[in-house]
């Protein structure tokens, strides 16, 4: 059964584990994603003024007292490094422990220590000073990011997850991201995993790490080409190997990564994402829709539906593989249709990429018998209905024989109630897949007059839109009109 494993030994911000740092931050990428498909910002939930004002000076004064007991401390470093970790969750008083002379030397100076416990402590206050909403917070961390890479290489799984997440979280700021290229980031991660790759939280740390570096606006251009020459990519490929014991969350990172990647044809990208979603399929088809299993699934689609639109025609079925991707994609539709619907989109976006040039995936479909299931889909909006009917288009086109079994499977009705719909692209699709199963079979526009097909047809010719008007005038004069007397005649 597939699940989101959880790694128990993690620590971090808040409730002193990297878990819920991990929760709050897919909560928070969620709520951003859904910004930028509404178009709007997201909103934030503040402290009444003058709670925040009391709150932040009480801060900024703990983090001199403790800077200054760090100064002149010696067993008690650590505890009150501990005591300073938590201060540090505020943006006030993050920006008065950068003020503070030689704060971030000193910070480093305990990093870099013989003290292992004050290097784990130094460690947590960086990842606090690395969530900073203040833009000046980040350079001043860059003292610390040589060893930050540096220990990339140790044994230590908390040390090095610690150093994996606070280089995601600085690596976003122009300056800080330079430097880490410039100080061999790629090449460390790519270290990284390769020592670590059975490590789930080092992996996943490093997905993360690399996902912020491929976000950024530069990437294409400068860090793109470096990671494909690396051997990350074949790092991340190996980590969707369909294995339900190694968990979801290690995966989901490296996956958005592969997203966020480009020309990963040839190193068999489309073949391990495909695989991974028969897999994930077949489990949410037996029932065992674990939570979390969206995040996994959403840039799985992503990365196949992007390289489906590079790879050549003529090599489309080798490199997706197995033909039964197109039993799981409906199996993923369904799933998410009522409680995940631009997911649902997602995939009825994928069948379209695999059926628009492919003989072999429409013929799929149909084998598979999950033609009935896409027709009932029509009614359904939010683009899903779109989607699926460019499908449906895609399999009368490249299957012509199979026209007249979709017409038997009950597609002539659904077109019916389509051709009624408001949605100018609906119809207008309706009707291109309409005039395919006419001209297919004589039997076809039999049936269809039979159905009353022409006086619906005689009422879309009084449509606003011109286009809709001459289909609709096109279909009736040339294919069905000679049919409308012989099925009088039988009445």
């Amino acid at each position: 059964m597939w699940r989101l494993s959880k790694a128990h030994h993690k620590f971090g911000r808040h409730c002193g584990n990297l878990d819920e740092f991990k929760v709050k931050r897919r909560e928070h990428e969620k709520e951003l994603r859904q910004a930028r498909r509404d178009r709007q910002l997201v909103s934030r939930r503040l402290l009444p003024v003058n709670e925040i004002l009391t709150l932040s000076m009480s801060f900024c004064q703990d983090v001199i007292k403790l800077f200054h007991k760090l100064l002149h401390s010696g067993s008690q470093k650590e505890v009150h490094l501990k005591s300073m970790s938590k201060v540090l969750q505020n943006p006030s008083a993050q920006l008065t422990f950068i003020k503070q002379e030689n704060s971030m030397h000193f910070l480093v100076g305990l990093l870099t220590g013989s003290n292992a416990a004050c290097r784990l402590q130094a460690a947590r206050c960086l990842l606090e000073l690395s969530h900073s909403p203040h833009a000046s917070v980040a350079p001043a961390c860059v003292p610390s990011t040589p060893y930050l890479l540096t220990y990339l290489s140790g044994q230590s799984t908390k040390f090095t997850v610690l150093c994996l997440y606070t280089l995601g979280n600085l690596c976003p700021a122009d300056v800080v991201r330079d430097k880490l290229v410039a100080q061999g980031i790629i090449p460390a991660l790519a270290n990284c995993v390769e020592n670590q790759r059975h490590n789930l939280a080092v992996v996943e740390a490093a997905g993360f790490t690399l996902s912020q570096l491929l976000q950024t606006k530069d990437a294409e251009k400068k860090l793109i080409p470096m990671v494909l020459a690396s051997s990350l990519p074949s790092h991340l490929l190996s980590v969707l190997t369909p294995d339900p014991e190694f968990g979801l969350a290690a995966a989901i990172e490296c996956a958005w990564c592969l997203y966020y990647l480009t020309s990963l044809l040839s190193l068999g990208a489309l073949l391990a994402c495909g695989s991974l979603l028969v897999s994930l399929g077949g489990a949410v088809a037996e029932g065992n829709q674990e939570d979390g299993m969206e995040l996994l699934i959403c840039p799985l689609l992503r990365c196949v539906g992007n390289l489906l639109s590079s790879c050549p025609v003529e090599t489309l079925s080798s490199h997706v593989g197995d033909v039964r991707v197109v039993v799981a994609l409906v199996a993923l539709l369904q799933a998410y249709l009522q409680t995940q619907p631009a997911l649902a989109r997602e995939c009825t976006w994928v069948l379209n990429n695999l059926t628009a040039h492919s003989t072999t995936f429409c013929s799929a479909l149909v084998t598979f018998n999950l033609v009935p299931g896409l027709i009932q889909l029509l009614p359904f909006s939010q683009g899903i209905n779109t989607m699926v009917l460019r499908v449906l288009a895609n399999i009368a086109y490249k299957e012509r024989q199979s026209c007249v079994q979709l017409a038997h499977l009950g597609l002539l009705p659904a077109l019916w109630a389509t051709l009624k719909m408001a949605d100018r692209e609906m119809v207008t699709l309706g009707m291109d897949v309409l005039f395919m199963l006419v001209v297919s079979d004589t039997k076809v526009a039999e049936e269809f007059v039979r159905q009353g097909g022409i006086s619906l047809l005689e009422a879309l010719q009084y449509n606003s839109e011109e286009e809709i008007r001459q289909r609709a005038a096109h279909l009736l004069e040339r294919h069905l009109l000679p049919f409308s007397t012989d099925v009088s005649g039988l009445i």
